[in-house]
This record gives C-alpha cells, structure tokens and sequence, in this order.
C-alpha cells in the first residue's frame, strides 16, 4: 500500500484545497482575521501512524509541511500556501502518574483541561492564561504560563517528547536520546522541524491559595505608574504574575485607563497576602478610580476574567511584542504614545513583568529580559484589518532600539522581523534543521529568518 493510500484510508480526515470541510476547516483558529493563505491538503490525524502516513505522504507528492495543535497563533504560522497541514487538535489525550508528578500528554490538548484533570492529584502546570491554547504550539515557542516567574517557562518542564521527523520515523527524545531534538524543541517554536506527537511533563504541587489585587487608574497617571512598576520589580514575589494592562473601557471608566492587576499563585493565603502587599505602596494608590484588593479566587474565573476582559471570542487580532531592559525615561515617550493612539476596546497594551531574570536550562529558548511588553489590536470588521495591523507593527518598529528581542508567542515575523532567539542558540538550531531536514519538509519561521 503507497503511503498516499495508507492516509487515504486510515486518516479520519484528509482535505484537499475544493472538498468539502476544507475552508472550514483551515479557518479553524482563535483568530478571526484568517489570512488568504491556503494549504494544498489538511490531515487531521487520530494517532501517531497516521501522523507517520502524512509525513511521507508529504514527501512523495513535494509538498511542504506545517502543523497546527490548537490553532492560536495570532499570525496563523500554519498556514501557507501549497503546504500540507497537519491538524492535531483530534490527538488531546493524556495521562498522570501522581506519585511521580508526571503527565504524558498530546499536543491537541488544551492547558485549561490538563490543569483541570490535575485538580483531582493536587497537582499544577504552568498552562496558558487563554483557555482555549493547544499545548503543542505553546510548549514549542516557550509558553508564558501561570507562575512561569517561579516555575520558568512551560518549555522547561518538558521531560520528553515523541516526535515524527522528516524522514517519517518515530523516536522518542529526552537528555539522554536524541538529544538534539530535545533541545531544539524546547524553543524552536512554528520553526520546529518535525511533528511532535506526545509531550512529556514535570509537574508541580497545586497552589493552595489564588489571590488578586486590581488597581485603575486615569492614564493621566500612567507615566508615575510605569515608573514605580519598574522600581518594585526587583521585590516582586516570584508567584505574583504583576501586569499593566492600558485600554479604553474598563470597570466602566471610558478611559483610556491604566489597570494594575497582581494574581498571585501560593501555598498560603498569607503568603499571597504578603506578596500583594506591595501594590498598595504606590504613592498615588489613594487615587485609584478602581481599588479591589486580595480577592481570593479561583483558576477558571481568573481564566474566564482575563478572557472576558482583554481576548473575547469570534474578534479579529494583530499582536506584536518586545522584550526590554529599558529604563523608564527611555520607554515612556514611546509608552505614551502608544497610550494616546489606542484602538477602541478591547485593544491593549500588556506589560508584564517578567524579570529578574532566572538562569534556564540549555535549550533553543533563550530570549528573556526584565519587561515583556505586547500589543494586541483587537476589532470585528475586515475592512478594518490594516489600520489594526499597522499600529501593532508600526509602534513595535519604532521601539527596536530599546528592544533586546522578541518572543514567539506573539509574534510578528510575516511583517517584522527581529530575533527571537540568541545567536548562538539560532545558530546551532538551524545546523540542526540542516541535519534533520535536509530537504526542507518543513515551513520555518514567516516572512523568513531572525535572530
């Protein structure tokens, strides 16, 4: 049987570009602003043979391959055109050894529904903060996940994957086997040069206590607020995850206003307390327009919040971001007018306060500093799709000399171009793609190459 056949036959879906499903289908992503970008042919495979199948399918008819886990790329790296993809959000199984704080899971799986089943084990993974994230393209590109400040990035809790190469065999990779693949794959992101099936995961005790403090004010104030942020940060608990969110409409204020919010994941509510405390000491704290302090809540209503909040579902999206070290005086120029051009709601900008920073194991992830800042253009009409994409891209552009890199969760390759790895670390992925993948099966990075 031709490995075309063996797809055919055994494969629970197999699309080409004019059958029935398909537009459906490729258009199945967070993202309502789906890009006129069209792959030849989309499997959606059951298990880890037909995930094989494709691949040589692939091979024998020359087509380029890309893999979608979840579909929420804000960029939609996984569609390109004449390209195979290969859809695994049908491969979400999993399961748990407790007693070894383990988790084997597949890639199509969401973070929310693996956090979830871990209630019953007392046990945590630092997950996405979108309920709707597959974990297979957000373990790859690194994964900004809940107490990642304490626990680091998702990627680094990875222990082993199973992985279809380009030459359509099977292994399994960990520290000591394929080793190579290992590494490149924790970082390597849509770049990633083979179809991961099974991911392997550390895990961690179930924090005890979820707690917030939320605190808004005019964006008069911004600039005083951006710069105590800065000051504290180095004070900042390791299990409070202290963002600014600047947007129009929040808490009923029209805005534009200036939100600093401080969940905190910990074992003890005075622990969180303790870690909360700290917000109050902005010297303009008392001209708060909104002040609600240690809030005990829960992980699905602090899922649910930020999702109401700031990424509702069925909008259009452009998102790009930077990482920085810059002080204050230099950043606040361009903060500000970022702050005075603000698309209507739910548009933002996110700092989130990522640093100092924490030594990593060695892996293809390498792109870290002190302030992550993004910006998410968020709107519902087609007709409106430049104007969004132009002022995340254009104000991301004007900020690239205080910028030491970007980060691939939210990234922006197919209009700007900036490293997203270090030098070293992209030098030897790419002698690995060479190695591994000869012939180019797989799509990189969009819009080309950076670091």
């Amino acid at each position: 049987m031709t490995a075309e056949s063996e797809v055919r036959s055994e494969a629970t879906g197999l699309l080409w570009r004019g059958d029935a499903g398909y537009e459906e289908t490729r258009r199945r992503m967070w993202n309502a602003c789906v890009p006129g970008r069209f792959p030849a042919v989309i499997v959606q495979p059951r298990n880890e043979q037909e995930v094989v199948n494709a691949v040589r399918l692939a091979h024998q008819r020359d087509m380029k391959v890309t893999v979608r886990s979840g579909g929420h790329s804000w960029a939609a790296s996984f569609l390109r055109d004449g390209a195979m993809l290969i859809d695994l959000s049908g491969m979400a199984s999993f399961a748990v050894d407790a007693e070894e704080r383990t988790a084997w899971v597949q890639p199509g799986l969401k973070g929310t529904d693996l956090n979830r089943a871990l209630r019953e084990y007392d046990l945590f993974f630092p997950s996405g903060h979108c309920m709707s994230v597959g974990l297979g393209g957000f373990l790859l590109q690194g994964g900004f996940g809940w107490n990642s400040r304490l626990w680091g990035p998702a990627c680094a809790s990875v222990t082993g994957i199973d992985v279809v190469t380009a030459n359509g065999e099977l292994v399994h990779a960990d520290e000591r086997e394929h080793t190579d693949l290992y590494w490149a794959a924790r970082g390597a992101g849509p770049g990633f040069f083979g179809v991961v099936t099974r991911f392997e995961l550390k895990l961690q005790p179930r924090p005890k206590v979820m707690m917030r403090s939320d605190y808004l004010y005019p964006v008069d104030m911004l600039d005083e607020v951006m710069r105590w942020l800065l000051t504290i940060q180095p004070d900042l608990a390791r299990t409070m995850e202290c963002m600014l969110f600047v947007r129009r409409d929040i808490f009923g204020h029209r805005g534009p206003g200036a939100l600093v919010t401080g969940p905190v994941l910990a074992y003890g509510r005075d622990e969180a307390s303790e870690a909360l405390r700290l917000l109050e000491s902005f010297p303009g704290v008392q001209r708060a327009i909104h002040r609600d302090v240690n809030v005990v809540t829960e992980f699905n209503d602090l899922l649910q919040g930020g999702e109401d909040l700031l990424y509702p579902r069925e909008k259009r999206y452009a998102a790009d971001n930077m990482w920085t070290r810059a002080p204050a005086h230099e950043l606040i120029p361009g903060m500000r007018e970022i702050a005075s051009t603000l698309p209507e709601a739910p548009s933002h900008m996110m700092w989130m306060l990522w640093g100092p920073i924490q030594n990593l194991p060695d892996m293809a992830f390498s792109q870290q500093d002190d302030l992550y800042i993004a910006l998410y253009a968020v709107w519902d009409n087609e007709s409106d799709d430049e104007r969004h994409q132009k002022w995340v891209t254009d104000h991301m552009r004007s900020l690239e000399s205080l910028s030491s890199g970007i980060q691939l969760a939210d990234e922006n390759l197919g209009r700007r171009q900036f490293r997203f790895m270090a030098g070293p670390n992209f030098a030897r992925l790419e002698a690995l793609r060479t190695r591994y993948d000869p012939s180019g099966l797989f799509h990189s990075y969009m819009g080309g190459v950076a670091c």
